[in-house]
């Protein structure tokens, strides 16, 4: 039995041209209410949801971005007290060597009284100046100290922020998978499959000659290929297959039904496309009726528990992705 895959991490482009996509494309079935009653549909509900995302990241980009400025002010901030530390300290220990200040006779043998003042004078400023930037430094650094935590709270906020709005793009994103899928027009409802009596669906043999091909199929996907024909829908089909690794077309419980008249070639366009569309949407219709375990067509698969989504069965040829014939599966 082919896999599904629910959901892939898409790129915000591929999402986008997603949207676009399934705008145009007609719904299989009525899309749900939208939980607020804003008179958005799911899709634009969608976008909504992919503008915010992006809009969220670009805050945490801006945040980050900050931060890493702010980094860098605070390491050239550290490296500045490193140096003023330095220089506090050389004359903390010529001021303590001195007896405050360096002696008079140290000042005088540099010259003439007046340039000894002037060096006296010089030596005082020094380590008051000094002192003073350093102060002002250490109070930059904790006051940069503040900033570069709040801002680690800020960008942790961004995040999760980003990680809610990619949470709920998501769930949108899923919901519209799961809602969209082929439409087609009224082609009436199916004659009920026999049931046991308490509703569930009797277990049934590979009994029934094969009208598709010389192999066997069970009475119930007989029953359900009569009523497709039965439908306008008589195009040819193959059913019973004797090779295939955990599939139902050995089993008599499977049939693929072409969307061209002549046999199954390459994807199905136009009118061959319109036709499997139909095929397609007049099964999930009846499925209940006629006991029907999951419908591959397009790239899309349904079952009954999850409605239509995407199909990761495929190998990239019209066979393999079922771009050039429905499958059926019954139960």
């Amino acid at each position: 039995m082919a896999v599904r895959m629910k959901h892939r991490r898409h790129r915000l482009w591929i999402i986008a041209a997603t949207v676009c996509a399934l705008i145009v494309v007609p719904m299989a079935r009525p899309a749900s209410a939208d939980p607020e009653d804003d008179g958005h549909s799911i899709e634009e509900e969608l976008e909504i949801a992919i503008e915010e995302f992006v809009e969220a990241e670009q805050e945490l980009d801006v945040a980050l971005e900050r931060q890493e400025q702010l980094q860098e002010t605070i390491e050239q901030t550290k490296e500045a007290i490193e140096v003023l530390t330095a220089e506090v300290n050389d004359f903390a220990e010529i001021a303590y060597a001195n007896g405050g200040l360096p002696s008079a006779t140290a000042i005088l043998a540099t010259g003439s009284p007046d340039s000894a003042i002037d060096g006296l004078s010089m030596v005082s400023y020094l380590g008051a100046d000094s002192g003073r930037r350093l102060q002002e430094l250490v109070e930059a650094r904790d006051s940069l100290a503040a900033d570069e935590k709040a801002l680690e709270d800020e960008v942790e906020a961004a995040e999760k922020a980003v990680d809610k709005k990619e949470k709920a793009k998501n769930d949108l994103q899923r919901e519209v998978d799961e809602q969209s899928g082929p439409s087609g027009g009224d082609y009436g409802s199916a004659e009920p499959a026999p049931r046991n009596p308490d509703g569930s669906w009797p277990s049934e043999s590979c009994s029934v000659d094969d009208p598709t091909t010389d192999g066997c199929i069970t009475a119930r996907m007989n029953h359900a290929f009569n009523q497709a024909r039965a439908a306008g829908f008589d195009r040819y089909a193959s059913c019973y297959r004797p090779t295939e690794d955990g599939g139902e077309h050995p089993r008599g419980r499977a049939c693929d039904f072409s969307a061209q008249a002549g046999g199954f070639g390459g994807v199905a366009g136009g009118g061959d496309k319109t036709y499997g569309d139909n095929l397609a949407a007049w099964f999930v219709n009846n499925a209940d009726t006629l006991g029907v375990m999951y419908v591959i067509w397009f790239n899309q698969f349904w079952d009954p528990a999850n409605g239509w989504g995407p199909y990761s069965g495929g190998n990239g040829t019209p066979s393999g992705d079922h771009t050039n014939h429905v499958h059926v599966s019954m139960f």
